[in-house]
């Protein structure tokens, strides 16, 4: 295992800068995602970690190296890619012992890593088969797999899961998470899914045209977003964002109001129960039934955004109908209207 150090990190193509001085430190063992929409910058920071792109400014520090001129193959890390990148023509031994093929082990020895990390991720049935025989699940078992055998200090992914049914991406992100939890090397990961990021990271790192916003636990940045994007970004469905007015401590939505809160679906509820933060009457224009809940798409009468309430299993409202949502004290955010950074909770 490796500590990553990341110091005042940049990159530049030509003179435009995309990574702009970014500062990280990843423990030994820590599983941490790096998530932000394309273009944020993950994946190049990914690819200098990597060796695969050249640093234009900064330090990057891999254990007790600093790696900066570093090629890859002398850092000690292996990267899984969103595309597999494994070899049609070669079995699935062949393609998972690959990295192993200028190895001074002995062909016993290698036989021996190749069969333990096969049975680990439950390939061994499917060793002699090739790629082409196997499902998309099974092919980005074989790449886990390729990277594995080689024991790195840490482990980077690429997206890995990105070519995969909902289903399968369900499956393999527990199948990640237990293979991390087993062998507990670092692992960094890069994604665009806010849900793989709250399901599987230690720690999350949000990041925007090529800054880092907020780096915390995935509960700490769920409950605590620093800013409007960060809190937009993480959660499903996203946080509904809209302009309020306030009076006798109870905000009240209005497209010309001079305060800016946000609220995350499941703590906005139909009905009137209680004392409430916020409240807000208005038409519903779409109803998503899930099963465990209900959300309810609505537009309240003063505001120009429409919001998503949460409803109960069989508390389903038609289309067209009126409603009143409210959200309890404690579950507000509040932004500045300017810069939209957290004010706090109220």
């Amino acid at each position: 295992m490796a500590r990553i150090q990341i110091s005042d990190l940049v990159k530049r193509y030509g003179r435009a800068e995309v990574i702009h001085g970014i500062d990280l430190e990843i423990t030994d063992g820590e599983f941490v995602v790096l998530v932000g929409p394309s273009g944020c910058g993950k994946s190049t920071t990914l690819r200098m970690i990597a060796g695969l792109e050249d640093i234009s400014g900064g330090e990057i520090r891999i254990g007790d190296r600093v790696v900066n001129n570093m090629p890859p193959k002398n850092r000690n890390i292996a990267m899984v890619f969103q595309n597999y990148a494994i070899y049609p023509h070669l079995t699935l031994r062949k393609n998972i012992g690959f990295g192993l093929h200028t190895s001074p082990l002995s062909k016993a020895e290698k036989d021996r890593k190749i069969s333990e990390v096969a049975e680990l991720l439950g390939l061994t049935p499917y060793l002699e088969r090739r790629p082409a025989a196997l499902s998309g699940g099974q092919r980005q078992r074989v790449a886990i797999g390729r990277a594995m055998v080689r024991d790195p200090q840490a482990f980077l992914f690429d997206e890995p899961l990105s070519n995969l049914d909902a289903q399968l991406r369900a499956q393999m992100r527990i199948e990640i998470k237990e293979l991390h939890n087993r062998l507990g090397t670092t692992i960094v990961y890069v994604t665009h899914d806010q849900v793989e990021a709250m399901t599987m990271a230690d720690r999350i790192v949000v990041m925007r045209d090529g800054h880092i916003l907020q780096t915390g636990t995935p509960m700490e940045i769920y409950d605590h977003p620093k800013d409007v994007f960060t809190a937009r970004f993480i959660g499903t469905p996203s946080m509904n964002i809209l302009t309020v007015t306030e009076a006798d401590g109870r905000f009240m939505a209005d497209a010309n109001g001079a305060a800016l809160i946000g609220i995350r679906p499941q703590e906005l509820h139909l009905g009137q129960n209680g004392a409430a933060a916020f409240a807000a009457t208005g038409t519903v224009t779409v109803v998503e039934t899930l099963g465990p809940e209900t959300l309810v798409h609505f537009r309240p009468e003063a505001s120009a955004k429409a919001l998503i309430a949460t409803a109960a299993p069989h508390d389903i409202p038609t289309v067209g109908a009126t409603i009143t949502a409210q959200a309890a004290p404690g579950s507000l955010h509040l932004f500045d209207p300017q810069t939209e950074v957290s004010l706090g909770r109220r």
